[in-house]
């Protein structure tokens, strides 16, 4: 088995990508004659191949995924399934390299579109988060900080916190990890929260703390922007850092929902500010967002905070309910969206041909450190 065709590894530049042109075959195939070359290939690889598809792909892709959830879920689930020498990861950059850190060294993990990465994964790298540490030990005890990574970052971060006593979170998880970090080192424990500030914020709210509590922390700026006295008194140092999808949602978009729905249910992801999460009647992951839908009365109206292929995908298999974005403009994960059918389709047909393209692997040394930091939230939570 030949492996070809962007090869990467965990310390690469944030937003480098090497992904190559599709050859003309695929970028001119039609979608019923890639529908019919995706169920061959698929036939071909059999149980060798697992298509995992996150819950914000296209739906030309979902239809072919063997399972569908959040990244660390199908990371675990990739893991699991053993038999499986392939897995191909409908999702972003980070997912792959999670499930790389689990899968067996049997397993190839492989990324449709290399240029499927995360804008807010991107917004922290090695090293600002290296230098950001070096900088609060300048002013305060680094030993009463931990460093804890939301699951949207690099191979590369989640080994920084697994060396440095930290560990990752889900968005599912978040307040049990923030209360685990808490409660290392006493009244004295900072936490150093990245990439994303906003989960941050809403989860150190639910843990009763106020906004004096935390500051943001700039990786532009010197001492993240900050004054030496906050540094040393804030709980939370949150990273300047946001998902493009989810910051977009206002609190005005709730207001028109529930002006247009007297009564309806609005669920939020709370990678959303803080202002749009305080509105909400339910706050909580993309799989926490499903389970609401599911259990709610026929006839409700649902206004919902999170991406729009989600959305959709959820109006369409509760006819029942009236399921809609609460932003008008329905923008989609820009980066998710570059996995299609034909990239699928691609790296399929040269499996049956037997090339790797697109294999996703973390070196084993930040597989190691990263594996820790992941140990550590699943003893938590």
């Amino acid at each position: 088995m030949l492996l070809q065709g962007g090869f990467t590894v965990s310390n690469r530049q944030p937003g480098l990508r090497l992904q190559e042109p599709l050859p003309d075959g695929y970028t001119r195939a039609g979608p019923e004659e890639l529908s019919t070359r995706i169920a061959a290939a698929k036939a071909v690889l059999g149980g060798r191949v697992m298509i995992l598809g996150h819950h914000y792909q296209r739906d030309e892709v979902m239809r072919w995924a063997d399972a569908r959830g959040d990244s660390f879920g199908l990371s675990r689930l990739a893991a699991d399934a053993t038999e499986a020498a392939y897995v191909v990861f409908c999702g972003v950059h980070f997912m792959a390299e999670s499930a790389d850190i689990l899968t067996g060294d049997h397993q190839h993990v492989i990324l449709p579109d290399l240029n499927a990465g995360c804008s807010m994964a991107d917004m922290a790298d090695l090293d600002s988060v290296e230098e950001a540490w070096e900088a609060i030990a300048g002013v305060t005890d680094v030993a009463d900080v931990v460093p804890i990574t939301y699951m949207n970052s690099s191979a590369a971060l989640k080994a920084f916190v697994g060396r440095h006593g930290g560990a990752v979170c889900t968005s599912s998880n978040a307040r049990a990890v923030l209360t685990w970090a808490l409660e290392q080192h006493g009244t004295d424990t900072k936490v150093l929260f990245f990439p994303d500030q906003h989960l941050g914020r809403n989860t150190a709210y639910q843990l009763g703390f106020d906004e004096p509590s935390m500051a943001v922390w700039d990786p532009r700026k010197e001492l993240g922007g900050l004054e030496d006295r906050i540094v040393k008194e804030a709980r939370f140092l949150l990273w300047k850092g946001h998902c493009s999808v989810h910051q977009r949602f206002r609190p005005e978009h709730v207001a028109q929902f529930r002006a247009q729905h007297p009564g309806g249910l609005v669920l939020v992801h709370p990678e959303c500010s803080h202002e749009v999460v305080a509105l909400g009647d339910e706050v909580g992951s993309t799989d926490a967002i499903i389970r609401a839908v599911e259990a709610a009365p026929p006839g409700t109206a649902i206004g919902v905070a999170t991406e729009i292929h989600l959305v959709q995908r959820l109006a369409a298999e509760h006819p029942d309910l009236t399921v809609q974005s609460l932003d008008p403009l329905v923008c989609p994960c820009s980066t998710m969206f570059r996995i299609d059918a034909a990239h699928l389709c691609w790296v399929l047909e040269s499996l049956v041909e037997g090339r790797v393209l697109n294999r996703i692997s973390v070196d084993p040394a930040t597989a190691a450190h990263a594996r820790v930091a992941l140990e550590r939230m699943l003893a938590i939570a």
